[in-house]
């Protein structure tokens, strides 16, 4: 059997991907395994074993659609479920499976703090896409593999993990905030994120007496990962290295601001969630305030952030 998995973006997104992949491998004898995204995050999923072909999406589907429809794919996976992956769908005329992405239940609790949400993780939403194959979710968590060149050697033996980075301002910890977090640890600290992040990271630096490494924009993603696999600890935004964390079942403390984890892409460890930490104001009537997130709190106070207790998050960290 040849099967198309779908997902185009983003790092985390597809970070949540890798347990129907490994499962669809694994499960149907002889299965090839071909998974189409967006070239930009081939870092992703190039050393993922699981993955016979991985095809890139550049923008234009005109050269690869004819390329794709000579695959003579059995099935194709879903799981993205927007108006790219149903062209795609269209154009390649296989049977497929899809997921339920819960956009009207969002909606509802966004606008009207309606709670209609299941009480599961997005996860195991998506092994619905993969259902009439018959494959089911083995619990064994996610995947992230990196090869031997992304390695990094880091400058502290031992030393906690801080993401500071993420797409929207409302989902990121201010800097005051983790600063104070960092002077409650016994442990130095390295700084990841983008070159966006670095600015950030050197207030951090400066609000703080502890020893800590700003590497933001300094390493790939794959070598952010790495620094990740071999921290004691990590603290981080509700970001793509959080998903790269809970791959590799880390001990974690992940901030939680204008979006909730009830959402279903809080870090998924089926086997060891009790290394998972969530650190988030509860009962704020403004909360959640988008699926998303913005530039600046709407309301001004921020206090879905500014009032998560540093000492709460310090003590899951040691």
């Amino acid at each position: 059997m040849k099967i198309l998995v779908i997902r185009f973006s983003s790092i985390g997104d597809i970070v949540l991907t890798t347990p129907v992949v490994r499962c669809l491998k694994q499960q149907l004898p002889g299965a090839e395994v071909h998974y189409i995204t967006k070239k930009q995050f081939e870092p992703v999923l190039k050393s993922n074993p699981y993955i016979d072909n991985l095809w890139l999406y550049d923008g234009n589907f005109k050269s690869l659609v004819p390329r794709l429809r000579s695959e003579r794919f059995d099935f194709i996976v879903d799981l993205h479920k927007n108006p790219r992956s149903a062209y795609l769908k269209i154009m390649l005329g296989k049977p497929s499976g899809s997921f339920t992405k819960l956009n009207i239940r969002k909606f509802l609790m966004v606008n009207f703090k309606w709670n209609f949400l299941p009480d599961n993780h997005i996860v195991d939403r998506y092994f619905g896409a993969a259902k009439k194959l018959g494959v089911k979710n083995d619990l064994k968590g996610l995947d992230y593999f990196i090869s031997s060149a992304d390695e990094v050697l880091p400058a502290f033996p031992e030393y906690i993990a801080v993401v500071i980075g993420g797409k929207h301002l409302t989902k990121i910890f201010p800097p005051g905030k983790v600063a104070e977090v960092i002077e409650k640890l016994n442990k130095p600290v390295i700084l990841l994120g983008g070159r966006e992040d670095r600015e950030r990271g050197d207030q951090i630096m400066q609000l703080s007496t502890k020893p800590i490494l700003n590497l933001c924009g300094e390493y790939s993603l794959n070598q952010s990962a790495s620094l990740v696999r071999q921290s004691s600890a990590v603290l981080t935004n509700d970001t793509g290295l959080m998903h790269i964390a809970a791959a590799y079942h880390k001990k974690m403390v992940s901030v939680w601001g204008n979006t909730i984890p009830a959402f279903g892409m809080y870090p998924y460890m089926p086997e060891d969630m009790g290394s998972s930490y969530i650190a988030e104001v509860y009962g704020l009537g403004c909360r959640p305030c988008s699926k998303l997130g913005f530039r600046e709190c709407p309301r001004q106070h921020f206090r879905c952030m500014l009032d998560i207790p540093a000492d709460d998050i310090a003590i899951h960290l040691e």
